[in-house]
């Protein structure tokens, strides 16, 4: 998969994205300025940072941070949302492997849910570039369960039934051994947490409609997947809500 198609796959996906992808654990940012002592004065390059979901966890708890998206439509959406409320906030087009930052000038980079789109080997080199002498690394994201319950286990079959190219985007996703030899001796640490939605229809159809392989309206495999989502919602439903749930891991450390 080319880099353009990467970044552009999403674009007609904006409105899913910002309403329906999940935010991360509070406890994350817990154990980021917690047990690994990273400071809240931190400059943060939020690289991939889409719509901002990721973006708004690190305002919020007052870091400074740079939002580098290439997609733009993705882009628009973070400042449209971010930017009247955090004054700490901007926003740049650019690519994992080519940020356009500045040399030693950021004290953390974070990649979340879109670190599986890029070449692990060009960014690590890029991010060494930008970031300061010991700077660090967190790379997180929301894994989804995939047979923790039987509604699960339908959503799994349901994607692998519908999906455009489900299997391939699911198997760029790192393991930990993997994340562990990326970061070698530098890692500092590495957590696993619980994380929830509970959607109705309509943000359960939002939530698989906000998926890169998910065909959209006019492809053949379109209505029938909305077919079989209601009917999968039907069967597992508890009081008008099913759970789709996570787990979100994490690890930090340097690219020295």
């Amino acid at each position: 998969m080319s880099a353009s198609d990467s970044t552009e796959r999403f674009s007609s996906r904006v409105a899913d994205y910002v309403r329906y992808r999940p935010d991360y654990p509070a406890a994350l940012m817990d154990w980021l300025h917690g047990s690994m002592a990273v400071p809240t004065s931190a400059l943060v390059a939020d690289i991939g940072a889409g719509t901002g979901i990721s973006s708004r966890q690190f305002l919020a708890a007052g870091h400074p941070l740079v939002a580098v998206e290439p997609n733009a439509p993705m882009r628009a959406a973070a400042e449209q949302w971010l930017a009247p409320q955090f004054p700490l906030f901007r926003a740049v087009d650019g690519r994992a492997e080519a940020t356009g930052l500045a040399d030693a000038s950021v004290d953390l980079v974070s990649a979340a849910q879109a670190f599986h789109w890029f070449d692990t080997v060009a960014v690590r080199a890029e991010w060494q570039r930008f970031l300061h002498p010991g700077g660090l690394a967190l790379i997180y994201w929301n894994s989804r369960l995939l047979d923790a319950s039987p509604f699960l286990v339908g959503y799994e079959q349901l994607l692998l039934d519908y999906g455009t190219d489900y299997t391939a985007v699911a198997e760029r996703y790192q393991d930990d051994a993997t994340m562990q030899a990326w970061f070698g001796p530098g890692l500092r640490g590495m957590i696993e947490l619980p994380n929830v939605q509970h959607l109705d229809f309509d943000a359960l159809r939002g939530r698989l409609l906000s998926s890169s392989y998910a065909p959209q309206p006019g492809h053949p495999r379109h209505a029938p997947m909305l077919a079989a989502l209601q009917d999968l919602f039907s069967a597992h439903a508890v009081d008008g809500q099913v759970a789709f749930e996570y787990r979100t891991r994490a690890f930090l450390g340097t690219l020295d």
